[in-house]
C-alpha cells in the first residue's frame, strides 16, 4: 500500500460519517496524477502554503494599520490561528483535518492591503464589486502560479468561497467559518488591549462570566461548546440550522461579544483614525491604473484583456501588501527628491 492509500484507508475507518473523505473528493478542474505520499487535500494544503499570495499575508493588515510593535496580528498570523482552531474542532469531531486545514490556509488569500478598509473601498469603486472571499477563490483559481491557478479540489475551493456568509458543502468548511470568527474576535481583543484601546475589565461581566476572563479561556469555552454539541442529524449535508452549533447560553454570550467588539473596536475612531488615508490611497491607485492600464504588469494586462480592466486592476491592487501599496502610491503621486547624476 502506498502512504497515500494507507491514509485514505485510515480516513474510511476512523473519520465520522459526516466527514469528507479525500478519496471521495469531486476532484479538480484539471485532472492530475495522484501523489504517492499525500492525499488530495494534503496536496492542496501544501500548494497554498507554498504560494506567493500566502507569503504576502505577513505584510497585510488584520485590524491595526502598520502597528508600531512586533506582536500585533497580521493577516498571516490570523490565518495560522484560524487553522489551529479549525483543526482542533475537526479532530475532536473526527472530521477531515487535512481538508479543514487547506480551507483555513486559503480562506483570506484575496484580502486587500489595509484589511477590510481596503476591501470596502475596492467594492465601492469597482462596477463589478469586490469581496475578499470571492477574490480568495479567484487567487487560487486564476491568479496564482503565473496565471495558471493552483488547480485545487472542489471541496477546498467551496470552503474558501463560503467561509464568510454562506454554508459550505462540507462540515469541514463550516468548521473553518466558526474558527475564523472565534480567532479574530479573541485575537482582536488581545491586540486592542495591547494598543490601550480596551482592558479586560471593559468587557461586560455578563459575557466574561460565561465565556471566560482571558483569550485562552474564551477560545476554549467556544470550541468546547461546538464540540460538545456536535453535529445534528442532517442527512450528511450542512445547512444553517443543522451544522455545528453551540449551547444556547454560550451562543448568546458569543453574539454579545461580537456586538461589543463592533461597538468598541471595529468602529472605534482611535483604531480607525488612519483608515481614511488608506482608503484614499487605494482610490488613487485604482483610478490611476484604470486610466493607465498599460502601466499594469504583463500578467494583469492579459487579465484585463480577458476579464476587463476593472477586474484586472482589482486583482493587482488586492494582491499588494500594505508596504507595497504605500510605495506604489509614493512612486506615482509623490514627487521624488532631485538627484544629481
Amino acid at each position: 500500500m502506498l502512504p497515500r492509500e494507507q491514509h485514505e484507508k485510515f480516513e474510511r475507518e476512523f473519520l465520522c460519517s459526516y466527514a469528507c473523505l479525500s478519496s471521495d473528493s469531486k476532484g479538480r478542474e484539471r485532472q492530475t496524477e495522484k501523489c504517492t505520499l499525500r492525499t488530495e487535500f494534503q496536496r492542496d494544503r501544501d500548494k497554498i502554503l507554498h504560494c506567493n499570495s500566502f507569503r504576502r499575508l505577513k505584510h497585510k493588515t488584520q485590524v491595526f494599520l502598520s502597528p508600531a510593535g512586533d506582536h500585533y496580528r497580521t493577516r498571516l498570523t490570523h490565518t495560522l490561528e484560524v487553522s489551529q482552531i479549525a483543526r482542533t474542532i475537526a479532530r475532536a469531531l473526527r472530521l477531515n483535518e487535512d481538508l479543514t486545514e487547506a480551507i483555513a490556509m486559503g480562506h483570506d488569500l484575496g484580502h486587500t492591503p489595509f484589511g477590510h478598509a481596503g476591501e470596502r473601498m475596492l467594492n465601492e469603486l469597482s462596477p463589478v464589486g469586490f469581496h475578499h472571499y470571492e477574490q480568495s477563490l479567484r487567487v487560487v483559481d486564476i491568479l496564482e502560479n503565473d496565471g495558471k491557478g493552483l488547480n485545487l479540489t472542489h471541496e477546498v475551493r467551496d470552503g474558501i468561497l463560503k467561509h464568510t456568509n454562506q454554508v459550505a458543502s462540507t462540515f469541514e468548511g463550516y468548521a473553518v467559518r466558526f474558527a475564523d470568527v472565534i480567532a479574530y474576535i479573541n485575537h482582536d481583543i488581545d491586540d486592542s488591549i495591547r494598543a490601550g484601546i480596551l482592558s479586560e475589565d471593559d468587557i461586560p461581566k455578563s459575557i466574561t462570566n460565561v465565556l471566560g476572563h482571558s483569550k485562552s479561556e474564551r477560545i476554549t469555552t467556544l470550541v468546547t461548546s461546538l464540540v460538545e454539541n456536535g453535529m445534528k442529524d442532517c442527512l450528511g449535508t450542512p445547512d444553517e440550522e443543522s451544522a455545528l452549533s453551540m449551547s444556547p447560553e454560550i451562543e448568546k454570550a458569543y453574539k454579545a461579544l461580537h456586538r461589543f467588539m463592533f461597538d468598541s473596536v471595529y468602529t472605534n475612531p482611535v483604531c480607525k483614525s488612519e483608515e481614511r488615508k488608506a482608503q484614499d490611497m487605494i482610490a488613487f491607485l485604482y483610478k490611476y491604473y484604470v486610466d493607465h492600464v498599460e502601466s499594469l504588469p504583463a500578467m494583469y494586462l492579459n487579465l484585463a484583456y480577458h476579464y476587463g480592466v476593472d477586474m484586472a486592476v482589482c486583482d493587482y491592487i488586492s494582491g499588494m501588501t500594505d508596504v507595497y501599496a504605500v510605495e506604489k502610491f509614493k512612486e506615482l503621486f509623490i514627487p521624488a527628491a532631485w538627484m544629481v547624476k
